[in-house]
């Protein structure tokens, strides 16, 4: 219970300092173990209850359409998308719990979205699931796995973006559970079928949230969001404005 406890004062202080304008992340208290909790744990975020899947889900940001062409591939615990061969890379690390990953998408992150269109950077997500073992309950690991089967959908990066759009406003909530999960890929035209609504009702890919889970380790990261230009960590304080983030990649040449 203490450590739980710990977890908690950690991602809320993290989320307080990025309110108050510092550079913050949302970090786990320890990187063994990966992330996980049992499904009868799951509850939803204010407004809506488990059983009729929470509250009525919010459309991704219109702009995530400009990516809809755009390839997304799987190699070991990791998501790329963007041309294989674009001349430069980004690393993305995020917790779809992580509040402050979600100001990133909000903001900086925006800036991403025409170069990879383009061709001229891919990024590559790794999608970390530490939260549900900070704040009890499996909305990280639900979230990742629904977020992989939207790959063999031809649809993750506006899955992605739609399922930022709907993180629950009180982070200890656990929102992201299957149903609600289901009813966000509502929003995506194209997304729900037979074999993407199996793979999130029934978690296909737990196995591979747990891979994810090991890269995010195994790269030495301590918290979300951290992104990687080009090999070089980006500055923490760039990441929360769209003209900012886009000053660090124009850096790195990528515009």
């Amino acid at each position: 219970m203490a450590v739980r406890k710990a977890g908690r004062i950690v991602t809320a202080v993290a989320a307080a300092a990025l309110l108050a304008g510092g550079a913050a992340a949302c970090g786990p208290e320890d990187l063994t173990g990966g992330g996980g909790g049992s499904d009868d744990k799951a509850s939803a975020s204010a407004g809506g209850s488990a059983s009729d899947g929470g509250p009525e889900a919010k459309a991704p940001p219109a702009g995530t359409e400009a990516l809809a062409k755009t390839p997304a591939t799987v190699k070991g615990g990791v998501i790329t998308v963007g041309d294989p061969k674009a001349g430069h890379t980004v690393k993305l690390y995020e917790d779809a719990r992580c509040p402050i990953c979600k100001k990133f998408e909000e903001t900086g992150a925006q800036a991403l979205v025409k170069p990879v269109a383009e061709g001229k950077v891919k990024v590559e997500y790794t999608l970390a699931s530490f939260l549900d073992k900070n704040l009890g309950g499996s909305g990280s690991v639900n979230a990742a796995n629904a977020l992989r089967a939207s790959v063999d959908a031809g649809k993750f990066p506006q899955f992605h973006a739609a399922v930022f759009a709907n993180q629950a406003e009180v982070e200890t909530d656990d929102a992201y559970t299957p149903a609600f999960l289901l009813k966000i890929a509502d929003k995506v035209e194209g997304l729900r079928g037979a074999e993407f609504d199996k793979a999130v009702r029934k978690g296909t890919y737990k196995k591979w949230v747990g891979e994810a889970m090991q890269a995010f380790t195994d790269d030495g990261m301590q918290g979300t969001p951290t992104v990687v230009i080009d090999g070089k960590k980006a500055d923490s304080r760039s990441l929360f404005a769209r003209d900012t983030f886009a000053e660090e990649l124009k850096a790195a040449g990528i515009s």
